[in-house]
């Protein structure tokens, strides 16, 4: 087994508390066993409901959120719990269930795995989002010297963690806020896939690149005069994505 120093909120890594959000018991018992295995604690809510109410008691270090949930669906759990909380949400989806990745993904789930899964591609994941969350360099984007950029008439201030948008302040989580500003700080270059989420998510990201587009696609909603016909950051397609310069 794999050991990891890094300290995770007074914790090391190994040690970190997972909240499984699950009513299969099936697979609850498997989790239980291998993620205890694998050295952390676990904690478990068996409805979207008692999910909601234990939360704040079990102050989990990630959460492992389902998306079928009897009471309260796994996509309003999560909902719910990004505004309150910016902890990793790792939500698990019905294989064949393309909406529901994509849903999770915009509500603000950081990962998703379908069902049904391997427990060492799982825990695989879990370490890589609690290692990003807990700011390894490994998941994060390298800081620029300055401390804002400015293209057209969007301005990041990467000091501030601030994003303006034709004069207007615009809320913007990390990961939306790192894609752009690696977008802006390389415009009129195109940046490929693959790049983008190994800057942003970190080269041992298991994921595919539709988190990546979700991403973008909540991005070009807050930067965007018509989101629909983005004209700031566009799509190359076969290669990935590009700030234009702005028109002089």
């Amino acid at each position: 087994m794999l050991s990891f120093a890094l300290s995770y909120e007074g914790r090391s890594m190994s040690e970190a508390h997972i909240f499984v959000i699950e009513d299969e018991e099936s697979f609850v018992d498997a989790l239980e066993v291998g993620l205890a295995r694998e050295g952390f604690t676990v904690s478990v809510a068996r409805d979207g409901f008692e999910a909601l109410e234990k939360f704040d008691e079990v102050n989990p270090d990630l959460v492992l959120l389902d998306v079928m949930l009897p009471r309260v669906t796994g996509i309003e759990v999560c909902r719910q719990l990004r505004q309150k909380s910016t902890i990793p949400i790792i939500m698990v989806t019905a294989k064949s269930s393309e909406i529901d990745t994509v849903v999770g993904l915009e509500v603000g789930a950081d990962d998703y795995v379908a069902k049904p899964y391997r427990i060492r591609e799982l825990v695989a994941r879990i370490r890589a989002a609690l290692r990003r969350n807990a700011g390894d360099i490994t998941g994060e984007v390298p800081r620029p010297t300055a401390t804002s950029v400015v293209v057209g008439d969007i301005e990041l201030n990467e000091a501030e963690h601030t994003v303006t948008v034709r004069g207007e302040s615009v809320a913007m989580p990390l990961k939306e806020f790192d894609v752009l500003r690696l977008l802006m700080m390389n415009v009129g270059q195109v940046m490929t896939r693959e790049l983008l989420i190994d800057r942003v998510w970190g080269s041992d990201y298991y994921g595919d690149t539709k988190t990546l587009d979700v991403h973008v696609k909540r991005v070009r909603a807050k930067i965007e005069s018509d989101p629909a016909n983005p004209s700031k950051i566009v799509t190359v397609r076969g290669l990935g994505y590009k700030f234009e310069r702005p028109a002089t």
